[in-house]
């Protein structure tokens, strides 16, 4: 990805209690992003929320037993990765039993610089 291609952000909106085949969903995606060679992800966990299957606000608290909060992925590349990763992401957001969101939206990409992976301390 440069700074010359249209850009998006790619949001999806799940809860920390959503699973693919027994692992968190969040992960799921993250991995799929990566094997996907997408520019990056993050996931965000939010400390209160609801969705439209909500029968209650989800905060954090101390005294739960299950930590269901919010969570968000954002995902940042090319409009075209975006839109092909998209594709391939929804059959499975489809499976979600309790629902999710996901938006998009452009967004103009000021710097991107790739990292350099560290050198080791001692070479052999």
């Amino acid at each position: 990805m440069d700074t010359q291609h249209d850009a998006k952000i790619l949001r999806i909106f799940i809860s920390s209690t959503d699973k693919f085949k027994h692992k968190p969903l969040y992960q799921m995606i993250v991995y799929l992003a990566k094997r996907k060679g997408l520019a990056g992800a993050t996931v965000f966990r939010g400390s209160m929320g609801f969705g439209p299957s909500s029968k209650f606000v989800y905060s954090i608290t101390v005294w739960e037993v299950v930590d269901k909060t919010p969570m968000v992925i954002e995902i940042v590349d090319e409009a075209e990765k975006i839109d092909a990763f998209f594709n391939t992401l929804k059959p499975y957001l489809e499976l979600v039993r309790t629902g999710c969101l996901v938006t998009c939206e452009r967004a103009d990409v000021l710097f991107y610089k790739k990292g350099e992976k560290k050198k080791p301390f001692f070479s052999f």
